[in-house]
């Protein structure tokens, strides 16, 4: 048996999870994961979200390591995890840029659909079911990580944290986006987003574990990180668009992570 298989064999969707892994939050997501790429389905707001997510991505990863963002392929050489891929709205664009992918999540349903899009795409993407954890116990390591969307929905934020530090070659660098915990985000993601537009599920959120940026960027330096950038993504209701902004960080926000030198 390959290496490859022995990690593709391990099943988050078991009860044998690791400490990160929430239960129920894969089960959530599961349920969904055949409309992963239906952009009027209940991933239209991460759809609408994705361009900005991607040109933050591009941006900051190009600069991380000293890339023309202009040029065809400017990720080409970068090996990247995509985290909590879910069906691989974020892993597809990256490939494209050159990136060579390998998008884990602990749901299986999310990785068939995500291989199942890949192929029919014509894309070479790795996609495993597996967990950072557990990734990080194969010794697999990586130039950079994409966590977008993911660490709300984590049960134990320094584990999952640690095994990303672990998976990441030395001068390596992880893009995070989450929800900042504000009556706004509440009002927004939750109110707006599940219960009056119902764009998302009940329940696809829990306000509690939204993190402010000071929680965040406290979680990552134990955990041997320097937060190096943050950009606020603001929502233009008239244009149903999303935009970086410097200074808002009310509801989303995206983080550049870097591994600390020597840690």
């Amino acid at each position: 048996m390959t290496k490859k298989q022995k990690k593709t064999d391990f099943a988050p969707d078991s009860e044998n999870v690791s400490a990160s892994v929430d239960p129920d939050e894969v089960a959530h997501f599961s349920a969904m994961a055949a409309t992963w790429w239906d952009p009027n389905g209940p991933f239209k707001p991460l759809h609408k979200l994705n361009p900005t997510r991607i040109a933050y991505a591009k941006d900051v990863l190009c600069r991380h390591f000293g890339r023309d963002p202009k040029i065809n392929l400017p990720l080409k050489g970068l090996r990247i995890l995509d985290i909590g891929c879910g069906g691989g709205l974020l892993s597809e664009p990256m490939c494209r840029l050159g990136a060579t992918i390998v998008g884990a999540d602990a749901s299986e349903k999310n990785i068939k659909t995500a291989q199942a899009h890949a192929t029919e795409m014509g894309l070479d993407i790795d996609y495993q079911n597996i967990t950072a954890e557990a990734l990080a116990e194969a010794g697999e390591t990586f130039d950079a990580i994409l966590n977008m969307e993911v660490i709300e929905h984590v049960a134990d934020i320094p584990s999952f944290l640690n095994a990303c530090h672990s998976l990441l070659k030395d001068g390596g660098c992880m893009v995070l986006s989450t929800l900042n915990r504000t009556a706004k985000s509440w009002a927004m993601a939750i109110a707006g987003a599940e219960y009056i537009m119902r764009w998302l599920p009940k329940g696809t959120h829990d306000w509690h574990k939204f993190l402010k940026p000071s929680e965040l960027a406290r979680a990552l330096r134990n955990s041997r990180f320097d937060t190096n950038d943050i950009k606020g993504m603001v929502y233009h209701p008239l244009s149903g668009q999303w935009s970086l902004d410097d200074k808002n960080f009310a509801v989303n926000y995206l983080v550049l992570a870097q591994k600390t030198p020597n840690a």
